[in-house]
C-alpha cells in the first residue's frame, strides 16, 4: 500500500497537467510575440527620432535591464501570493504597458516609450518567474527540460509571428519602413510613423486582458505551502550558493540573452545592407527575421524529442558549438552567406534558454521560486546587447557579432561542466487544483 500510494496520488494529479500546459502555452506564445516585437521597435524608434544603434538599443536596455530590477521582487510576490495569481497580475500589467504606449506615439516622445516597455517588461518577469519554475515541477524531474522546451516551442511560435505582425502593422504602414535606404523623413512623416504602433498594441491589450480573464477563472494545480515557503529555522540551513548549477546558470543565462537579443536586435540592420541581402527594412523585417524565429521554434519542437533520449547537456553542448561556427561565419562571410549563416543561429539557440534554465533549477526543491527569481534576473543580459551596439557604431556591424560568439563559448563549458548538481534537495509536490 506504501509503494502504491505516490503512484496514485501521480495519477490522480496528472489530469488537470495538460490543461495547465495548454495554458501556460498560451502565456509563453504572448511574451514571446511581445518580446520580439523589439526588434521590429528598434529600426523603427531609430528612424523616427534620428538615433544611432546604441541609442536605438535603449529598447532592448530598459526591456532587459527590467529584469534585473523586478526579478526578486516578482519571487518574493510568487511566494506570498502563489503562481495562479502572479499569472493573472502579470498579463493585467503588460496589458497596461501595451495601453501606455497610445499616448507615447501622440506627443512623440522617446522616453515614454522606453517607460512603457519597462511596464511590458515587468508583466512579463512575473509570469517569467511564475511560469518557467511551474512547468519544470508539473512532471518527472528527468524530462524537466524536454518538457519546458516543449512549451517554449509556444514562445519561438510567437517570436515567428511577431515579425510578420510587426512588419506588416508598424514598418509596412510608415514612411521609413518602405523607402529606400537613406531616405529623408520630413517631421510630419515621422510623427505619421511614431503613431504607427497605436492599432497593433491596443488589439495585444484587449488579448492579454481577455486572456488574464481565462486564467482567473480556471482551476490550476499549485505548489503547497509546505514546498512553497520555508520556514525562518530550516531556511537557515539551506543556501542557493552550495548547488553548483545554479551559480554558474546564472552567468550562463545572462550571456545567452546577449546572444540572443544581440543578434535579434542587429539582425534587420545587418540583412538590410547593400552587401549583406541589400533590401528593405520591411522586407528584411518579414521573411528573413520570421525564418531566424522560426528556426527557433522548430530547434525547440525537435530538442524536446532529442532530450527524451539523449541528456540535455549534450544536446546543449552541440547547440553552442553550432552557434559559435555560424557566428564566426557571419563575422567573416558576406553576402547570402552570412545571411543564412545568421538565420540559422536561431536553430542553435532554440534550445538554450529552456535547458539552461532547467538544468540550473535542478535539485532546488524548495528553493525552486527563489533560484528563479535568480534565473529570471538574469535575463538583463539582453540589456548588454546594447554593447554589441557600441561596437557596430565603432568598429562596424558584422565584426560586432564575435561579442555573441564569444559568449556561446560560456555556454559550451556550463553544458560540460557548469551544470553538474550538487546538494540536491527533495522536489516540490503539486496540491489539487485551485
Amino acid at each position: 500500500m506504501a509503494v502504491n500510494a505516490p503512484n496514485t496520488q501521480q495519477a490522480a494529479a496528472r489530469s488537470p497537467y495538460g490543461l495547465a500546459l495548454s495554458v501556460l502555452a498560451s502565456l509563453f506564445f504572448m511574451w514571446g510575440f511581445l518580446s520580439v516585437l523589439q526588434d521590429i521597435l528598434v529600426p523603427h524608434l531609430k528612424s523616427v527620432f534620428d538615433l544611432n544603434y546604441a541609442q536605438s538599443l535603449l529598447v532592448q536596455c530598459t526591456w532587459f535591464i527590467t529584469y534585473f530590477v523586478m526579478s526578486l521582487p516578482c519571487a518574493f510576490l510568487l511566494q506570498r501570493i502563489g503562481y495562479k495569481k502572479c499569472l493573472v497580475i502579470g498579463l493585467v500589467v503588460m496589458a497596461s504597458g501595451c495601453l501606455l504606449l497610445l499616448p507615447a506615439a501622440e506627443i512623440v516622445f522617446y522616453p515614454l516609450f522606453l517607460f512603457a516597455l519597462f511596464v511590458i517588461a515587468s508583466g512579463i518577469t512575473l509570469l517569467q518567474v511564475a511560469a518557467n519554475p511551474y512547468v519544470a515541477v508539473i512532471g518527472a524531474p528527468e524530462t524537466a527540460s524536454s518538457r519546458l522546451n516543449l512549451v517554449q516551442a509556444m514562445n519561438t511560435v510567437g517570436d515567428t509571428i511577431a515579425p510578420s505582425f510587426g512588419a506588416f502593422l508598424i514598418l509596412g504602414r510608415t514612411k521609413a519602413g518602405t523607402a529606400a535606404a537613406n531616405t529623408v523623413l520630413s517631421h510630419a512623416d515621422k510623427i505619421a510613423d511614431a503613431r504607427s504602433v497605436e492599432l497593433p498594441y491596443v488589439g495585444i491589450a484587449v488579448v492579454l486582458l481577455l486572456l488574464a480573464v481565462v486564467i482567473a477563472r480556471l482551476r490550476l494545480p499549485d505548489l503547497g505551502n509546505a514546498t512553497r515557503r520555508v520556514t525562518t529555522a530550516e531556511r537557515k540551513k539551506l543556501s542557493l550558493w552550495k548547488h553548483r548549477n545554479l551559480v554558474f546558470g546564472v552567468p550562463a543565462i545572462f550571456m545567452y540573452l546577449i546572444c540572443e537579443i544581440g543578434v535579434g536586435s542587429l539582425f534587420i540592420n545587418f540583412v538590410k545592407s547593400p552587401e549583406i541581402g541589400n533590401m528593405s527594412a520591411a522586407a528584411a523585417g518579414a521573411w528573413p527575421l520570421t525564418c531566424l524565429w522560426g528556426g527557433m521554434a522548430v530547434g525547440r519542437f525537435v530538442g524536446a524529442w532529442l532530450m527524451t533520449f539523449i541528456e540535455a547537456e549534450t544536446v546543449l553542448a552541440g547547440a553552442a558549438i553550432g552557434a559559435f561556427v555560424l557566428l564566426l561565419t557571419v563575422v567573416l562571410g558576406t553576402g547570402h552567406v552570412a545571411m543564412w549563416a545568421l538565420i540559422l543561429v536561431g536553430l542553435c539557440h532554440s534550445i538554450m534558454f529552456p535547458t539552461i534554465f532547467t538544468l540550473a533549477i535542478k535539485g532546488l526543491g524548495s528553493l525552486t521560486e527563489e533560484g528563479s527569481g535568480f534565473l529570471i534576473m538574469a535575463i538583463a543580459g539582453g540589456a548588454v546587447a546594447d554593447a554589441q551596439g557600441w561596437i557596430a557604431d565603432h568598429y562596424g556591424l558584422q565584426l560586432s557579432f564575435l561579442l555573441p560568439a564569444v559568449c556561446e563559448l560560456y555556454a559550451l563549458w556550463y553544458a560540460l561542466s557548469g551544470s553538474k548538481v550538487t546538494h540536491a534537495l527533495e522536489p516540490e509536490k503539486l496540491t489539487a487544483p485551485t
